[in-house]
């Protein structure tokens, strides 16, 4: 009789022995989202703080009635807080997607009201905010386990 060895084993775990699936790629992705959106944010509220003129719409079409400069600080403030969550979503960290998903909802909120005045930028940071709130949401525990 011939003995039958057992079929090596990989000594790297895969995902799905790790408890991960594809969504980590996502969740990775949200964090550079949530970095990428913290930038261009404080982009934004420079260019308010700066050059008011820039902007389409003259601020009392805005739909919340203000200054630039204080829209500009806001942006600001914003873009340093969902920069530093979205590090903190690479890492792992449960209190980062906590955080990223809720400035991520008001990212959405502040660039709705923005809208007039620069249309395009902000529909594009709403799509990703969209886009940062379901991976966070949906899968956002896979981080940890897969590193």
């Amino acid at each position: 009789m011939s003995q039958q060895s057992a079929p090596e084993q990989s000594a790297l775990p895969t995902g799905h022995e790790r408890g991960t699936s594809g969504w980590v790629g996502w969740i990775a992705f949200a964090g550079f989202a949530m970095a990428l959106l913290g930038v261009f944010h404080v982009v934004q509220g420079l260019v308010a703080v700066f050059d008011d003129h820039y902007f389409v719409l003259p601020r009392s079409g805005l739909l919340v009635s203000t200054s630039y400069s204080a829209w500009g600080w806001v942006h600001i403030i914003a873009g340093v807080i969902v920069m530093v969550a979205g590090v903190c979503v690479l890492a792992g960290q449960v209190w980062a997607r906590v955080v990223g998903t809720l400035m991520a909802l008001v990212s959405a909120a502040v660039n709705i009201t923005f809208l007039g005045a620069a249309p395009v930028w902000s529909v594009i940071m709403i799509a990703l905010d969209v886009v940062v709130i379901m991976a966070l949401t949906v899968h956002g525990s896979e981080i940890k386990a897969g590193t």
